[in-house]
């Protein structure tokens, strides 16, 4: 008997216990007078004091001339008249007495056969309960091996095409699987094979979920969604019994769409795992693999599986025939995010300063899900505030937030001396990004801490940028640079507030000597390969292609850049002290500067 059964059991042991106090305890009449012995009777009745007397069986109720009232019970069955004279009571004394006889009731014995019949319910309720919990365990066992999917009916779509936004492509790609959907019959009169699996690729966020969610609303049918790692449990053969449960119940719904997010978790290389080809999520991707052959063209169900590594999947998985057609779900462009912003605003209360193109400007890199939780934050804030209106001061304070994550910390205290550091090391990074021509635009400078940042430099490109070459490269560490020798001119020392510099910098360098031929004397060539354990999913090593006179190499070309640099930027503060203390000057007394802020000081220094 498992944990559950033992606490139902002492439940009801409970109650019936309870139940049976709660019987032994109900009083056998209305009124529960004082008792009064047949001596006590018989005396009451030569003085005159009795009323009358109720015989009912064994049990004698006397009512006094006062009005009180007496209970006594007679052991022998003679008539109490007789008992009374028995006890020296005269005729005459007798006569005054009102003396009158029922029925005796049945309820005593009535109660006595429950009494006796409470043991048996007792032990039938035993038994009911166990009969009960074992026909839950195998109902239990029995659906252990069922699906897990959710089915969600397409008569009442709550997501369409309408409410994804910021890819058109995929969108393309996917209508035509709508179409199919709602006329098959057209495709099937010229011998068109609509693709039975589409994989959607993309970054985590992008709205791949989302997406199949619309495509289920467009097409009006059935849509049954699971993740990949609901298929995997300990014991085997489960995950591919519930692939065949949730294939069959496609078959009676269709035409419907099968969602499987995460594949990865059971789409793996196979061969790989530490239980070798035998193990639970390699029998669970051989029983898809054969479901999605065994469609027919006229089984109208679609199969639609949502990943971020198609890498790591096995190849028997995108043949064709099975997972035919990738839809990439990429990271928008300022449209698209523009767009995705436009549906999250949607209901809620915009502020007439609300520039949805310029929020979309200074997010790039940002996803759907990003997106949506930059206006949620924004909505919070001003509730926060107590406005009736999301502003601009919201949402531009929400792309804050979440880009260096966290909110601004003013409780953190520095003194006068690391304050002054620390404006000097972001006025150097700021004028710097102003001085070189291929840096990202300066929005927004602060010393007010926030995440793990003492201060931050705010800059965003203008638009989103595909390609990247070497002077932007050169640049960028020119401007990563600019803190720790804006220090090392203004106090003579350093501090360790450049170390994410410089591991960002040596991050580029090394990229571009090594992965992007970008570098002079190691010419266009690749260094290292990335190892990878394909059960694992993620990088473990760096593979060495290269000897290590070649390796000397690739570290003497990283620090020739970085020196370079160096002497670049400690040239160009140099000749541009001026500016640097004023804009160093401003952020001591203002904490923070606007893009506006920050063009007046740099021209008037």
């Amino acid at each position: 008997m498992n944990r559950d059964w033992t606490r139902n059991a002492f439940v009801y042991l409970l109650i019936m216990v309870s139940l049976a106090v709660l019987f032994f305890n109900v009083p056998w009449s209305s009124q529960t007078p004082d008792g009064i012995t047949m001596s006590d009777l018989a005396r009451s009745v030569q003085d005159g004091n009795v009323q009358s007397l109720d015989v009912r069986g064994a049990e004698v109720r006397v009512k006094l001339r006062n009005g009180v009232e007496y209970l006594t019970r007679r052991e022998s069955r003679v008539p109490i008249s007789e008992t009374l004279v028995g006890l020296g009571v005269t005729p005459e004394q007798l006569a005054r007495v009102d003396i009158h006889y029922a029925a005796p009731s049945n309820s005593g014995s009535w109660f006595a056969l429950l009494i006796n019949l409470l043991p048996l319910l007792f032990i039938a309720g035993l038994f009911f309960i166990l009969f009960r919990q074992t026909q839950g365990s195998n109902n239990q066992a029995l659906s252990f091996g069922k699906s897990r999917a959710r089915l969600f009916t397409g008569d009442k779509p709550t997501v369409t095409f309408d409410d994804v936004a910021g890819s058109d492509e995929a969108k393309e790609e996917l209508e035509e699987v709508v179409e199919f959907l709602k006329e098959p019959q057209k495709f099937a009169a010229l011998g068109a094979r609509i693709p039975k699996g589409v994989l959607l690729v993309g970054p985590p966020g992008t709205g791949k979920t989302l997406m199949a969610k619309a495509v289920s609303g467009e097409a009006g049918v059935p849509f049954f969604s699971i993740s990949g790692s609901e298929f995997v449990e300990m014991f085997v053969g489960v995950g591919a019994s519930r692939v065949r449960d949730l294939f069959e119940q496609a078959k009676r719904n269709s035409p419907c769409i099968i969602f499987i997010d995460e594949i990865d978790a059971v789409g793996r290389y196979r061969g790989t795992g530490l239980g070798g080809s035998h193990d639970e999520r390699e029998q669970t991707l051989n029983q898809i693999l054969v479901e999605m052959d065994g469609f027919g063209t006229d089984t109208n169900v679609i199969l639609i599986a949502a990943t971020n590594r198609p890498d790591i999947l096995d190849p028997a998985l995108l043949r064709p025939g099975r997972f035919d057609r990738r839809v990439t779900m990429d990271r928008p462009d300022i449209q698209g995010r523009k767009a995705i912003l436009g549906v999250h605003v949607k209901g809620k209360p915009l502020a007439p300063d609300v520039d949805l193109n310029r929020i979309a400007k200074q997010t790039p890199g940002f996803v759907g899900a990003d997106l949506e939780n930059v206006v949620n934050e924004a909505a919070i804030l001003a509730a926060r505030r107590n406005k009736r209106a999301i502003s601009m001061a919201e949402l531009q304070e929400a792309v804050e937030r979440i880009g260096m994550g966290g909110p601004e910390r003013r409780s953190r205290l520095m003194s006068a001396r690391e304050k002054e550091v620390v404006a000097y090391h972001e006025a150097g990074h700021a004028v710097v990004a102003r001085l070189v021509e291929n840096a990202d635009p300066v929005q927004k400078i602060t010393i007010v801490p926030r995440g793990q940042a003492g201060g931050y430099v705010w800059r965003v490109s203008e638009q989103d940028r595909v390609l990247a070459t070497r002077s932007h490269y050169l640049d960028n560490i020119a401007v990563a640079l600019g803190g720790r020798i804006a220090e090392e001119l203004v106090f003579g020392h350093i501090s360790t507030g450049a170390g994410m510099d410089i591991q960002q910098l040596t991050q580029i360098a090394r990229a571009m000597v090594t992965k992007y031929g970008m570098s002079e004397k190691m010419g266009p060539l690749q260094f290292g390969q990335q190892e990878e354990l394909v059960f694992l999913g993620r990088d473990l090593a760096e593979q060495r292609d290269y000897s290590e006179e070649v390796a000397e190499g690739i570290d003497a070309e990283v620090r020739s850049i970085v020196d370079k640099a160096y002497a670049r930027v400690k040239e160009m503060l140099s000749g541009n002290l001026n500016k640097l203390h004023a804009v160093a000057s401003a952020l001591i007394e203002r904490e923070t500067l606007s893009h506006d802020e920050f063009e007046q000081i740099f021209v008037g220094a």
